[in-house]
């Protein structure tokens, strides 16, 4: 194949990392089901090794592209942001489908679940504490990140890291304040449809909050290297586009599960 690039677009080289990614998703299911039913997490951690090994090293060679080989061409860009609307769009529907269960729950409970709702013998949290605390974190995490952009779109390096630190710091206290919620929880996924809906609802996006925080820490490494200008810094709006939706659905997930589900 020629070397010469005839057209502005970017033809990737051959690389291992889907592959070892498959592996490293196919490792961490197959531990995931080992520690559920025999009580053993060698598997799981090595299948977060591999997908972890593959994650820096597949974000290095974009990174590689990117910012020094100069492959992401404004036709690139314009395909990667059309992937990562396309791929928000696709999570909005995937969390459809978890309220689309509670409401369908809640809004007409069965004679097994009492015919009330929370069901009988399930004590909800109170919207009023941890909930509403990890809401405003959110919320805040929200204006840094917003913060953050700004200062990149300025020029402003200091105030570009400065809101990307705070919104990571915000990220990762969200996530060990769920820790704590989960820890302390009345009820578990087992008690009846209630338990089932909310810690698949919250804990999935408790993953999202968690994939967000990490995809933000490296815009931070990246940022703090010099890795973003005015014009070509589309790693960190992805990053912001993602973070934003993590929000949005935390509002819903607040307002009918936490708030009016209680």
């Amino acid at each position: 194949m020629s070397t010469h690039a005839n057209h502005p677009y970017h033809l990737v080289d051959q690389s291992p990392w889907p592959l070892t990614g498959a592996i490293g998703a196919l490792v961490t299911v197959s531990g995931l089901l080992s520690w559920f039913h025999q009580y053993s997490t060698t598997l799981l951690s090595i299948g977060l090794l591999i997908t972890t090994l593959t994650m820096i090293q597949w974000w290095r060679d974009i990174t590689r592209e990117g910012t020094f080989q100069g492959l992401h061409t404004h036709p690139v860009t314009l395909g990667l942001r059309w992937g990562m609307i396309l791929f928000i769009v696709s999570e909005i529907f995937f969390f459809i489908s978890f309220f689309w269960a509670f409401f369908h729950s809640s809004l007409s409970p069965t004679s097994e679940l009492g015919s009330m709702w929370p069901p009988a013998g399930v004590i909800p949290f109170n919207p009023l504490q941890i909930p509403l605390l990890n809401t405003a974190i959110l919320l805040a995490s929200g204006v840094t990140v917003t913060w953050a952009h700004h200062g990149l779109m300025e020029g402003n390096h200091s105030q570009g890291l400065q809101g990307l630190l705070f919104t990571v710091i915000l990220g990762f206290y969200f996530s060990v304040l769920q820790a704590y919620e989960y820890l302390e929880a009345p009820f578990t996924i087992s008690d009846a449809v209630y338990g089932s809906t909310f810690y698949v609802a919250t804990g999935f996006h408790g993953l999202h909050v968690l994939i967000g925080t990490t995809f933000l820490l490296i815009c931070l490494i990246r940022h703090s290297n010099y890795h973003f200008s005015i014009n070509h810094h589309f790693g960190f709006e992805a990053a912001a586009w993602y973070w934003h939706f993590v929000d949005v659905v935390w509002l819903f997930l607040y307002i009918s599960i936490y708030w009016w589900g209680s």
